[in-house]
């Protein structure tokens, strides 16, 4: 703390930006927390007075308070279809198979087990295990059990049996997705999220595309707008708000605000449904 400076203040809003899957918005109530703990370490003399004024804070208009990048459900569709037919039960038709249809979070899936995983009676329990390095965002009232389809039971099922590598983890766990070093990292999940949702990826035109390996592609999306997309789709589906609130632990008002990109147009139509049934 004593050697704590401004430059290093920068590099870590740099490392937050670069390496983790977090939106305008996120970065900013990182930052405030960050300069509101700076100015109480400078309280107690942990810190110089003023180092908390260095906190660079992003400034959000009104618009920008809610992020729009979603996968789409026809872009899902296809992109889900060309893993099928072309790679299927790889690990990164597993993941995106998993993302899309359970909508859960980048943290989820990386906390995953093999023996979380119950394709039998379909369905994926989700545990918090912060001892152990995996967590989830919502901590124990994130736990619960994910109902999975057969088809996505089909795909996991195979990709366990075909290609997943037969590794644990730091601590003896076996995870459901893994490397040569144990259970795949976040940023591993995240880069194959970003790889096979790039239209090039399955030879579709891709404006913008450097055909650079080390460079997400701009048309590819990251794992967070795979939920988004996924809550959007289910709401439009006419699954009730309550059952997608409690699927993907989210709140109904963070729902509200965050997540469903349904049109007006498609909610107007969705009410005069239910309203031709009274």
């Amino acid at each position: 703390m004593n050697d704590l400076s401004g430059r290093d203040l920068h590099k870590f809003r740099l490392w937050h930006m670069e390496e983790h899957d977090i939106n305008k918005m996120s970065l900013r109530h990182q930052m405030c927390s960050l300069r509101v703990f700076l100015k109480w370490a400078a309280s107690i003399e942990a810190v110089p007075p003023n180092l908390y004024d260095k906190v660079m804070v992003p400034t959000l208009s009104p618009g920008q308070r809610q992020r729009d990048d979603m996968l789409e459900a026809d872009a899902a569709e296809a992109v889900l279809e060309h893993l099928w037919k072309f790679h299927f039960a790889s690990r990164e038709h597993a993941i995106i198979a998993l993302l899309w249809e359970t909508g859960i979070r980048l943290g989820a899936a990386n906390s995953i087990d093999l023996s979380d995983v119950n394709v039998d009676d379909g369905y994926i329990r989700l545990v918090h295990r912060p001892e152990e390095g995996t967590t989830l965002k919502n901590g124990k009232s994130g736990e619960r059990p994910v109902a999975i389809t057969d088809e996505l039971a089909e795909v996991l099922r195979a990709f366990v049996e075909h290609d997943r590598a037969d590794e644990v983890d730091d601590y003896g766990r076996e995870p459901l997705f893994t490397s040569c070093y144990g259970r795949l990292s976040r940023t591993g999940i995240r880069r194959a999220v970003y790889k096979t949702t790039a239209p090039c990826f399955r030879d579709a035109p891709c404006p913008g595309c450097e055909d650079d390996s080390d460079t997400p592609c701009p048309e590819s999306v990251s794992p967070h707008a795979i939920r988004r997309g996924s809550i959007t789709h289910f709401l439009t589906e006419d699954v009730p708000t309550e059952v997608v609130s409690d699927r993907m632990n989210v709140s109904r008002d963070v729902l509200e605000q965050h997540y469903d990109r349904r049109s007006e147009e498609v909610k107007l139509e969705q009410r005069r449904g239910y309203l031709e049934n009274i």
